[in-house]
């Protein structure tokens, strides 16, 4: 018996890759929400990653981000692919992340949150930024170093100071909008940066933008942004902050 005789084509829309972090509970969602399912097609795979945030964690990504790249489907050249991690992006350095993506999938662009984060203080005008992070000291400070090395002045920080990830993904959009309001009164920055794929932060962008009268981004909002760039791919006209607009 033979095959049924059937023709094949190709998908019109953009293909995106995403390497989340394993224990990552919220980018993939938050995705979705800025490129929504009709726009682009997401293709998503793990890296390994501890249960804690330390900088021994985070380089230990270093190794496997190859491997979880090749992971994604070979048969697919991506218009772009994200590796999803802020503080993994400092200690590993932009470059050297491309680098590794690139030896596991074909893509034509590699960003990830610190790129897509300069991009988008370049496309608003910022010069002087508030970084709000979930991370301890050891963690937080190689990404204040990392902005003000690209030539971002960062008037201040303040992180809640934790480390288990099972726990930096259940901080309350509420603790996180009180932060950005001290943040902002104390530093009197010019935009602000919610840090962190695995916080919750793209729900509370708008309403901290109109209290504020600042321009706020955050990790997983950026990340979307500069994908839709790079497809190319249109964002939902949900996307929040002024960001969407710029």
């Amino acid at each position: 018996m033979s095959g049924f005789p059937y023709d094949l084509s190709e998908d019109p829309l953009p293909r995106i890759g995403l390497i989340a972090l394993q224990v990552d509970e919220t980018v993939e969602d938050d995705l979705r929400r800025v490129i929504p399912p009709d726009h682009a097609r997401v293709n998503v795979t793990r890296v390994p990653s501890g249960a804690e945030l330390t900088p021994d964690t985070i380089r230990a990504m270093e190794t496997a981000l190859p491997a979880a790249a090749a992971l994604l489907p070979p048969a697919v050249t991506f218009d772009a692919v994200a590796y999803a991690c802020t503080s993994g992006t400092t200690l590993i350095g932009a470059g050297r992340v491309a680098e590794l993506v690139r030896q596991g999938a074909k893509a034509r662009a590699v960003t990830d949150p610190l790129t897509a984060a300069l991009a988008a203080i370049a496309a608003l005008g910022l010069r002087r930024i508030g970084i709000v992070s979930p991370y301890i000291p050891a963690v937080a400070e190689p990404i204040r170093a990392a902005f003000e090395g690209a030539g971002v002045e960062v008037s201040g920080t303040l992180s809640f100071g934790e480390e288990v990830e099972a726990r930096v993904a259940r901080i309350a959009p509420g603790s996180i909008r009180a932060a950005a309001a001290e943040l902002a009164r104390t530093a009197r920055p010019d935009g602000l940066f919610l840090s962190c794929t695995n916080l919750r932060t793209l729900g509370v962008i708008d309403a901290l933008e109109a209290d504020l009268g600042l321009p706020v981004l955050s990790s997983n909002q950026v990340l979307g942004w500069h994908l839709s760039r790079l497809a190319p791919a249109p964002l939902s006209g949900a996307a929040p902050g002024r960001l969407a607009r710029a």
